[in-house]
């Protein structure tokens, strides 16, 4: 599922930003080629945009660490 992030304007100055997050997916339509389409919007601070995106960095890294220990413990089979 890709996204399509924008800015979204906020009628209070003293508001903090906020960013617009359309979820798309692809999908056929009835002559069978491919159309991306919005599934779902939300809409958040970007502070906690940016702090989610970066809890989800950590995991991914961690979760990639773990993947490449794996696959040197697998290496290790093959080439015993």
């Amino acid at each position: 599922m890709a996204k399509v992030i924008a800015e979204k304007a906020v009628e209070e100055a003293s508001s903090p930003k906020s960013v617009e997050i359309k979820h798309t997916k692809v999908m056929q339509n009835a002559s069978g080629n491919n159309v991306t389409v919005v599934d779902w919007t939300e809409t958040k601070s970007v502070d906690l945009a940016i702090s989610e995106a970066e809890s989800q960095k950590a995991s991914l890294e961690a979760q990639l660490v773990d993947l490449e220990a794996e696959l040197t413990e697998y290496k290790a089979i093959k080439d015993a």
